[in-house]
């Protein structure tokens, strides 16, 4: 999985409704057991991340937020990294699913399809979730692989954005394809409403906490 500010800002870019008209830190019970980092390549990664984000969110030219919120922006609350939530997937390819329009938190349709089902163990436990792929985007040069993971969780209204977070993928060569949970993001209709941002499918509910990505922004 290759996080790329571009790439988010190509496709968050789409779901940008044209105007005609017009910190505190919150932190989650301590149930969570302490992070684990089992690999510096993956901490690596989760930290350039969260640093590329930071630096988007603070650039006026990539950053959502408005201008009341930016110029006082000191940084996203993250939850700490934690490699258990960096997960190997099977990953199904789907190629008989037909485009359908998904719904966004405005009158706005998405039109997507489902490429594929990735299957996996987290916490002891087996999960699958749909990925899908925006018919829109993947006509735009370098992004013909790009696949779009929404999720909800039993963090949102909580720690986390109530809606469900995202995060983004590439179509693997083979059957497996890496999900990194630490890099799961808010919609960015979560910072500003001119934003139309798609709704986290009903299937996509996980029923499992995940302390991880970028926690509830306030």
């Amino acid at each position: 999985m290759i996080h790329s500010v571009l790439m988010r800002g190509v496709i968050l870019g789409l779901f940008l409704l044209i105007l005609g008209c017009g910190d505190g830190k919150k932190y989650h019970d301590d149930d969570q057991s302490e992070p684990v980092l089992s690999s510096n390549n993956d901490l690596t990664s989760i930290i350039e991340f969260q640093r590329d984000l930071n630096k988007e969110f603070s650039d006026p030219v990539t950053s959502p937020l408005p201008d009341r919120y930016r110029k006082d922006f000191n940084g996203l609350d993250f939850f700490k990294p934690d490699t258990t939530f960096v997960v190997n997937a099977t990953f199904t390819r789907t190629p008989d699913a037909i485009p359908f329009l998904m719904p966004t938190n405005t009158d706005r349709m998405s039109k997507e399809v489902i490429f594929g089902i990735v299957s996996f163990q987290l916490k002891g436990n087996s999960y699958q979730l749909e990925v899908y792929q925006n018919e829109e985007l993947k006509e735009d040069e370098g992004y013909e692989d790009y696949l779009f993971l929404p999720f909800t969780d039993a963090t949102n209204g909580n720690e986390t954005y109530e809606g469900g977070r995202y995060i983004d993928l590439r179509i693997p060569e083979g059957d497996e394809i890496v999900i990194d949970f630490n890099k799961a993001y808010n919609p960015y209709c979560t910072y500003n409403k001119k934003y139309s941002c798609p709704i986290v499918p009903s299937q996509n509910a996980l029923d499992i906490e995940i302390f991880a990505g970028v926690k509830a922004f306030k």
